[in-house]
């Protein structure tokens, strides 16, 4: 081999179209053949030229009586193809030598595209087309288009797909007697789909009724739902302490110094939250709650309960406002608890710098730090806890996959040598991991909660509060602006505070949107002498801090943002909500938006001001803000909208977790393939282990996060 030559099967021997399959996932044999067709093209039958209709795809042959290259009114190939029913011109307004030289007049050419009316008569612009004669057969099953990339010819995805079917092991895996019934092989589905006959259902293929759909999709949520379940048996097999409260203990203490009362359903869920703690195995537990339900106040009697016996609790939250919220009330709760016992709560952001840094460090280090609240710098490498036993994530959702499994790998590698809570367990048991608690105010569908968090148990705060006021909502078009400042003028006038949320800080030439800093200006002007306050994401934390502090005292009125005061922030004399092109949020965005007021005793509306026209998707939004408050509901209508992948942010994975099942219309495939998968775990581990590796291989670790 000449110096400095590539070998084969090294990185720079690849050629292009092999590195993009690499970039889409496509690997293995497997990968190649469940990378299912985007349409079909049919070219099983051809259309004599003088039956061509306008408007429609068809496929045609004859010979070309004429090619030249025209110059006006651009420089493009002209090619007459005539049959003995008519004449067609097939048109190129980019074409290469090996063009013309295929197309030369004489040749016999079979083309295909979509037939459109020209000056002189029907034409095809830039047909696909090929040279045949007399003898070449026509296609016998209809030709499939696949998703590909700009570095990735059709015709080269083609020929590698039909390789790939040809050899990917498609032996079944799943025993027949587990097989949902009335479903081919996942051989025969493969290849239904690939090359589905010309007499097959145009509607069965496009809408995925079809029986090889239905394989598919089955055989994809048998594998996830078997990766769900294995990771909460594996969850099972290791250690966690084992937390009790004691009578007169840190949870009994908080109850006492709370200013209110517990609701029923956060009495229930605090007690289910208890019961995971007492036991030797990791919670794995999802809490969700609507907005304003009290999930925090859950959240500090579960990290009383760690602290109580002996451990440490750290919160997470995606944002530093957010965390900032959670670290007053948690403080306001547990500080004068905590210091009589001579510890204390630490605060870990991204802000936290210097010597105050370093302090926060060695409190955690120590264990005198018994809470630590922060944002992901709590998970940072340099973060060491003395003894962690629990971790509380809120709006886990809001973390990319990446970094939800980046705090579940820093918690195993947090784990402790010391054995037990309860310290009779012997010597030389495992060593342990912390518990996990995850929040959301976004409730989970139940089709999601059977399927992403499958393997997680799932407590719900199903009850708001007592005292908490209704939101009024209020939908305007963006011609009745003033009439919302107005009414901004006169909750002012009484006392009370306004938010009006803009969906960006500056001036994009892709979206016409009134930005923040506008919007901040023209409310300033429109109410002179009132304290109009501006918060943005790229604002110093020391100036968030300031101006949310003014804000939360009362002594700025209106608060223009974007945004960043979606979760956690809680005015209570904030009765008014104003969101800005309202049509570009989601659902659930906007949900948590208008949980921002409602907060306090006052009467309080949230105004959505929209830009016509409005898409089908802006109305559904808009309408089921109007017509329900209910999360559940909205959450629903969220998931019907956006779809899994976007609601669940498996965006932010590079990997889509379902790719061809959908949970609303698949109700009756998920039922099975979850009633179906401890059966097969249990009787016959080794496929399903072959199964998961088949349709997940290296997405396993994406689905546990």
């Amino acid at each position: 081999m000449p110096a400095g030559a590539a070998k084969p099967d090294s990185p720079a021997a690849k050629s292009a179209p092999q590195k993009a399959m690499e970039k889409m996932g496509l690997r293995r044999d497997i990968d190649l053949a469940l990378h299912l067709p985007l349409r079909y093209e049919d070219e099983t039958r051809l259309t004599p030229i003088g039956e061509l209709r306008h408007g429609s795809p068809a496929q045609c042959e004859g010979v070309v009586r004429d090619a030249r290259v025209e110059l006006r009114p651009r420089r493009q190939l002209i090619v007459r193809l005539q049959d003995d029913s008519g004449e067609l011109i097939l048109r190129f307004l980019h074409f290469y030598p090996s063009h013309q030289k295929t197309l030369a007049a004489g040749a016999r050419i079979r083309a295909r595209g979509e037939v459109r009316g020209g000056f002189f008569g029907h034409e095809m612009v830039h047909p696909t087309f090929k040279s045949v004669d007399d003898a070449t057969p026509l296609a016998t099953a209809l030709t499939p288009v696949y998703p590909t990339s700009a570095a990735l010819p059709q015709a080269y995805l083609r020929k590698a797909v039909a390789s790939g079917l040809t050899r990917a092991p498609l032996q079944e895996v799943v025993p027949p007697h587990l097989v949902r019934p009335g479903l081919p092989s996942l051989r025969e589905a493969l290849h239904a789909l690939h090359h589905p006959s010309p007499h097959t259902s145009w509607g069965d293929l496009e809408d995925r009724s079809s029986p090889a759909w239905q394989r598919l999709k089955w055989e994809e949520l048998l594998a996830q739902q078997i990766s769900q379940l294995m990771a909460r048996r594996e969850r099972a097999k290791r250690r966690a302490p084992q937390m009790r409260a004691t009578l007169g203990g840190l949870p009994e203490q908080l109850l006492a110094a709370l200013p209110f009362e517990l609701t029923g359903a956060q009495r229930r869920v605090v007690e289910e939250i208890a019961q995971d703690l007492a036991r030797g195995e990791p919670m794995h537990r999802l809490l969700q709650g609507d907005v304003g339900s009290g999930k925090t106040v859950v959240a500090a009697l579960a990290a009383s309960v760690a602290i109580d016996a002996g451990w440490q609790c750290a919160l997470m939250a995606p944002t530093e406002i957010l965390a900032e919220q959670h670290f007053r009330k948690l403080v306001g709760w547990l500080a004068p608890l905590l210091e009589a016992r001579g510890q204390c709560v630490a605060w870990l952001t991204g802000s936290v710098k210097g010597k105050a840094r370093k302090l926060m460090m060695d409190k955690t280090a120590s264990g005198e730090a018994a809470l630590v609240v922060g944002t992901q710098a709590v998970i940072q490498d340099a973060v060491q806890f003395a003894k962690l036993g629990l971790a509380l994530i809120d709006e886990q959702h809001r973390f990319g996959v990446a970094q939800r499994l980046a705090l579940r790998h820093k918690l195993g590698d947090e784990v402790v040598d010391e054995v037990g809570g309860s310290g009779d367990e012997p010597a030389g048991c495992p060593r342990l991991e912390p518990h996990l608690l995850m929040m959301t105010a976004t409730p989970i569908p139940r089709t999601l909660a059977m399927t992403y968090y499958a393997d997680l148990a799932v407590s719900t705060i199903d009850e708001l509060p007592p005292g908490r006021t209704p939101i009024v909502t209020k939908v305007f078009a963006d011609n009745r602006r003033e009439a919302v400042i107005e009414h901004i003028r006169e909750e002012v006038a009484v006392g009370r505070q306004v938010y009006w949320v803009c969906p960006l800080i500056e001036e994009s030439e892709a979206l016409d949107l009134q930005n923040a800093t506008e919007t901040h200006a023209h409310l300033s002007q429109a109410m002179p002498g009132v304290m109009v306050g501006l918060l943005h994401g790229r604002m110093a934390a020391a100036e968030k801090a300031a101006v949310m502090s003014l804000f939360s005292g009362g002594q700025m009125p209106v608060l223009v943002a974007t945004t960043v005061i979606e979760v956690g922030v809680d005015v209570p004399n904030a009765s008014l909500m104003v969101i800005e092109h309202a049509e570009r949020f989601g659902l659930a965005q906007l949900h948590q938006l208008r949980g921002r007021v409602g907060r306090g005793a006052a009467a309080s509306v949230c105004v959505l001001i929209y830009t016509a026209p409005l898409s089908d998707t802006g109305k559904a939004r808009l309408r089921a803000m109007a017509e329900t408050h209910d999360g559940f509901e909205i959450s629903r209508r969220d998931l019907e909208i956006r779809g899994p992948g976007e609601f669940m942010g498996a965006r932010q994975s590079g990997d889509a977790l379902l790719r061809f099942a959908d949970l609303q219309e698949d109700s009756a495939l998920l039922q099975h393939a979850r009633a179906v998968a401890p059966r097969l775990l249990d009787e016959h581990p080794a496929a399903a282990q072959a199964h998961v590796q088949r349709w997940l291989a290296s997405r396993v670790e994406y689905l546990k996060a």
